[in-house]
């Protein structure tokens, strides 16, 4: 039996590790307890509201966002 390595997904890990929330499977359930402490410090340092009441898929967004403001993301 042959593998095609270049089309195996175990030949590279993490070739797919990153994806765009808006296609996680689970991108609709309510953000995880790090996401909001992280979110919620991120928000206090750019001085913008806290929004509790986010999926993972918008808390994500709006981590990676504020992490642009706060200069965090570099």
């Amino acid at each position: 039996m042959s593998t095609d390595l270049a089309n195996d997904p175990k030949a590279h890990p993490t070739g797919n590790a990153v994806k765009d929330p808006d296609h996680w499977t689970t991108g609709e359930e309510p953000m995880t307890g790090a996401q909001a402490s992280y979110l919620q410090t991120l928000s206090e340092e750019a001085g913008t509201k806290f929004e509790l009441e986010l999926t993972k898929a918008e808390a994500s967004k709006a981590i990676d966002a504020l992490q642009d403001k706060t200069g965090r993301g570099e």
